[in-house]
């Protein structure tokens, strides 16, 4: 990958409970560009995800070995604040999860806990938000309405909205349209398109298809490990493994 990296991991390692999860993963993410994650349930995609924002940290008994850096920083190094780390590298989940308040407060919510207290800079960052969402046409007039009313699609470009509203670097994406039907799908689908002009996401797929139609590059992981990773392109139409083409192919998974 000749693209400049944004994440970076050197000889990741980790074991949950001494289950050894993920094994000698090193990857480069580029930045502004959308690169998927394939791989069969349990092959430490989502692990591998949850690693770039140290969301592992919050589950007992993990211990990680190697290096991941953001923007050439080590994310673990001991001056690394996580509040700030999480700010930067932002997280969509499989299933939207709107805070039960109203659509306005779901998004101000993150710039008001990062210190944002000026009534006209958080309109102007909800407002903001909800339009690179590809949702403010649809809410603009019901903002103060519960975000619990809205569809499944909409809740889900809700999600994104919040994570764009502390102005991240990095959004990570977790089988972000498995609970949505082909509609919503196909809006979330675009709605990733236009979000890598101005960041790079990361997204976790179980749809292949998805995955060509969404990403530029795809990392191919099986067993905890990563296979190959490169163009989207190369990895479905001339993979270098015989294991991925295995996978892609359909003969196993």
């Amino acid at each position: 990958m000749s693209e400049p990296a944004i994440i970076t991991t050197n000889n990741l390692n980790l074991w949950y409970s001494g289950k050894h999860a993920l094994e000698s993963v090193s990857i480069k993410v580029p930045k502004k560009r959308v690169t998927a994650l394939i791989g069969p349930s349990g092959c430490g995609k989502s692990t591998l995800l949850r690693c770039f924002n140290r969301l592992n940290d919050l589950i007992d008994n993990v211990k990680i070995t190697g290096e991941i850096t953001l923007d050439n920083e080590d994310i673990h190094a001991p001056a690394s604040d996580v509040v700030t780390l999480r700010k930067k590298v932002g997280m969509v989940f499989q299933k939207p999860n709107p805070f039960p308040k109203t659509i306005y407060d779901n998004i101000a919510y993150g710039p008001w806990v990062h210190g944002i207290r000026d009534k006209n800079e958080l309109d102007r960052i909800v407002e903001q938000s909800l339009r690179h969402a590809a949702l403010w046409d649809e809410v603009k007039d019901r903002l103060s309405d519960s975000a619990l009313g809205l569809s499944g699609g909409q809740q889900q470009r809700l999600c994104i909205a919040r994570t764009l509203a502390v102005e991240p670097e990095v959004i990570l994406m977790d089988e972000p349209c498995s609970a949505l039907d082909p509609i919503a799908t196909s809006k979330i689908e675009n709605l990733i398109d236009m979000l890598k002009e101005e960041y790079t996401v990361i997204i976790v797929t179980h749809n292949m298809q998805q995955a060509t139609r969404v990403s530029d590059y795809t990392g191919f992981m099986y067993l905890g490990k990563l296979i190959e990773c490169g163009r989207t392109k190369q990895i479905f139409e001339h993979p270098t493994e015989e294991l991925t083409e295995n996978y892609i192919t359909g003969r196993f998974g």
